[in-house]
């Protein structure tokens, strides 16, 4: 047990801690009832609730009506190279190069010896697409009115069973009125939206920003994350603006990118001048 300084309910739950971290309770084991709690640390029934409370903000541990308290299985991080272009590279969690980085961080595990499950396929859902009026939020990422209409294309990505990312992309319907139809049929585009925007229009990608929110999530991406709805796990929100170049104008929005990872399960690392050629593992700041 820790020092006697800290208050009753932290020493319960830190020495509860230390054997979820050690092993001693496994994933899924089933912690003690409130009474027996109470009679093995001598501890009050408000004691007990705190720290099973403490366990609880931190992840540590899920209670179940009717059921109980158990140890939460802890999701291995996903570690997500951020770059300046969602297709030609790492990507932060977008498209076809997000996958490659997946597979390319299994390879290196595979090489290491790691006994990792073999369910660790990327898969994405079919896209969705809908022409909506564009929300203020857009709008102004795509520098056109509130209400101006948008075709909007949304995925779901997994990485085997467990839910990995939602990702909706923005264009202008000006798009469309240029030539770019695809846009509107719900299909992945093999080389890229990018590259069919090439093809197509004569787009002139650019380049992009990237911008990154951390919020509580909202109920849709907490049932879909399988993430507590009391918004004590946060996701972080990846927002990537694309460019095209206008002689005219300059560097134009022509596309704006929301991609939503669940903070539990994600990190990122960015790369600068010369570094290791083996991807970034999972890090620990405590």
């Amino acid at each position: 047990m820790p020092e006697a300084s800290e208050p009753k309910y932290r020493q319960i739950a830190q020495d509860l801690m230390r054997k979820i971290e050690s092993g001693v309770l496994e994933p899924g084991a089933q912690l003690l009832n409130e009474k027996e709690f109470r009679d093995e640390y001598t501890a009050s029934r408000n004691t007990v609730r705190d720290a099973i409370k403490w366990l609880t903000i931190r992840g540590l541990v899920v209670t179940r009506p009717g059921q109980g308290t158990f140890v939460r299985k802890q999701p291995q991080p996903f570690v997500t190279t951020l770059s300046a272009d969602s297709e030609s590279g790492m990507a932060g969690g977008e498209g076809a190069a997000a996958f490659a980085e997946i597979r390319e961080r299994q390879r290196q595990k595979r090489e290491h010896g790691s006994q990792d499950s073999p369910d660790e396929e990327p898969r994405a859902s079919k896209p969705t697409v809908e022409v909506k009026g564009a929300p203020d939020y857009v709008a102004e990422r795509l520098r056109i009115e509130t209400d101006e209409e948008v075709i909007a294309r949304h995925q779901e990505f997994y990485v085997g069973s467990t839910a990995w990312s939602l990702q909706t992309t923005f264009y202008p319907m000006a798009l469309v009125e240029r030539g770019a139809t695809d846009l509107l049929r719900p299909h992945d585009f093999t080389s890229g939206t990018v590259e069919y925007l090439r093809e197509r229009l004569g787009l002139d990608a650019c380049g992009s920003r990237l911008r990154i929110l951390v919020r509580a999530p909202n109920e849709n991406e907490a049932r879909f994350f399988g993430l507590p709805d009391d918004g004590r796990i946060s996701v972080v929100s990846l927002i990537r603006t694309g460019y095209e170049n206008r002689l005219t104008e300059g560097p134009y929005p022509f596309r704006v990118t929301f991609t939503i990872l669940p903070a539990d399960r994600n990190q990122f690392v960015m790369n600068e001048g010369k570094f290791p050629e083996e991807l970034a593992a999972p890090a620990r700041d405590q």
